[in-house]
């Protein structure tokens, strides 16, 4: 990153919301024309265009270019990723997937392999504009005590460029075993880890287990972050038995869902009620549009009928704060991707209809997710961080018509001349 010291960024087209009290839509989709002025890498003046103060220093004319905060990416694997060209996923689907990762994880899951893997994830979102990051950890067996020291070391190596948060994932049913679940505070307690995660499904443990690890929660003061129903089956619902939980209980803490694909899938009154209880409850929702999509509804030689993604759009205008986030990269789960939330984003408006307002597809990549990490979030106002990022488009359809690999990103008034790191660096190395 270079270092800069004054800019002033003229005529550059922001969402009118995001900007400081005062300002008002002036254009189509929101948008307000302003002038940005930086200095020691923080927003000095946020004026009106052609209204910003004669200053020292290199100024840059944006034409009227689409100027977006950074990305926050609140729902990724980055244990996993990159896993794809060692270890594929036979069939395609998640019992395919599982199988896959499974086997790779036993044969290859050194501290080394996963923290090249991971530094490799973390170059790349971060050349792409992602400022915020949470990934879940698989914490079971051996890769607990491999695992939490890369993440721990990654963590204080990006400290001050990606804010990196990490969440243990297990099944369940594994929070019945007491000496698992006081591995798993000590892990968490050791490594600085203030959220704690399960995969939910329909056993008879479900009750329990979800019982298990609020209560760890709630003596320790943590949130929780649940892998929900990641299935067709109208018949799972455990989204609803969280909710219930966390009524029943008092929680007082943020949770999390992700992906919740059953949701969608099942009877409208039945919707309507887990909705509601998700809405009372406080909790968020994540979806995982594109690796849901790859996933669900598959079968040989059948076109799939389904997105495979949850009911998205009802549980918003319930009131439920509501996003989307990249999930796998490159590995059994998922084959694409490349941790860049403009696709996330992109692809959110084509699956999930996240357009008129179009804003509403940006908020689910910057504000709601920043939200559900207990961050502050993205914007622009006088005195924070100057980070941004500048987009060759002046108007939604533009911005999201195309890759934009050509995003010009500043970082605390800095721009970035970092690219996403080659595969060839990872692969030789994974062979």
């Amino acid at each position: 990153m270079n270092d800069a010291t004054r800019l002033t960024l003229k005529d550059a087209r922001i969402l009118a919301r995001q900007l400081p009290k005062g300002f008002v839509a002036q254009e189509p989709d929101g948008f307000a024309r302003v002038d940005l002025v930086i200095d020691a890498g923080r927003f000095a003046a946020i004026t009106p265009a052609g209204a910003a103060p004669t200053t020292e220093g290199p100024s840059q004319d944006l034409d009227g270019r689409i100027v977006l905060p950074p990305f926050v990416d609140v729902h990724t694997h980055l244990d996993k990723a990159h896993i794809w060209m060692r270890t594929r996923n036979p069939t395609g689907d998640f019992q395919g997937a599982l199988q896959a990762v499974g086997q790779d994880r036993e044969a290859h899951w050194t501290a080394k392999d996963v923290a090249r893997r991971m530094e490799f994830c973390l170059q790349t979102a971060y050349a792409h504009g992602t400022s915020a990051i949470r990934t879940h950890i698989d914490s079971l067996g051996k890769q607990v005590a491999i695992s939490w020291p890369v993440i721990a070391e990654a963590r204080a190596r990006w400290q001050g460029k990606l804010d990196l948060q990490a969440v243990p994932l297990f099944p369940i049913d594994s929070a019945l075993d007491p000496a698992f679940m006081a591995e798993i505070e000590r892990t968490l307690d050791a490594y600085g880890t203030q959220a704690l995660g399960a995969v939910t499904y329909m056993v008879p443990a479900l009750q329990a287990g979800l019982d298990a690890v609020f209560a760890l929660a709630e003596r320790k003061g943590w949130e929780l972050d649940f892998h929900v129903d990641e299935s067709a089956d109208p018949n799972a619902r455990s989204l609803e038995v969280i909710a219930e939980t966390a009524l029943r209980r008092g929680f007082k803490g943020r949770i999390l869902v992700g992906h919740c694909c059953s949701l969608s899938r099942q009877d409208e009154a039945q919707k309507a009620r887990v909705i509601d209880l998700v809405s009372r409850a406080g909790i968020s929702v994540v979806s995982l549009p594109m690796c849901n999509m790859f996933l669900q509804d598959r079968a040989p030689g059948r076109t799939p009928y389904w997105r495979g993604v949850t009911a998205w759009q009802e549980l918003r205008a319930a009131g439920v704060q509501t996003m989307i986030a990249s999930d796998n990269v490159r590995d059994p789960f998922f084959a694409y991707g490349d941790l860049d939330m403009l696709e996330v984003w992109r692809e959110g408006v084509r699956i999930l209809h996240l357009d008129y307002p179009f804003e509403t597809g940006l908020d689910a990549v910057t504000v709601a997710p920043a939200r559900a990490m207990g961050l502050a979030p993205p914007g622009f106002a006088v005195g924070a961080p100057a980070d941004l990022i500048a987009l060759p488009a002046w108007d939604f359809t533009q911005a999201l018509s195309r890759p934009h690999h050509d995003r010009m990103i500043l970082r605390n008034g800095a721009r970035l001349t970092e690219s996403p790191p080659p595969y060839a660096d990872l692969e030789k190395a994974l062979i």
